[in-house]
């Protein structure tokens, strides 16, 4: 079972003891929320490399070279 510290700041006794159930319930929830927030913005840095391949290759077929493509969009 997982654990957890605890610290009393007034005393500065730490303590080590196993998570309760529902401590472990939050923390699952916790993960699996920042899991949907990582495969999210996954996404979108995915879509953000595709747009810009795409950008720049539609500039290179109009002609501008690869300083001009960096000197327009920075």
């Amino acid at each position: 079972m997982p654990t957890v510290t605890e610290v009393n700041v007034t005393t500065g006794v730490t303590t080590n003891r196993e998570m309760t159930s529902e401590e472990i319930a939050v923390q699952e929830a916790s993960n699996a929320v920042q899991k949907k927030a990582d495969d999210a913005a996954a996404v979108v840095a995915a879509q953000v490399a595709t747009d810009k391949a795409s950008g720049n290759s539609k500039l290179k077929a109009l002609g501008l070279t690869d300083a001009e493509i960096t000197a327009l969009v920075g």
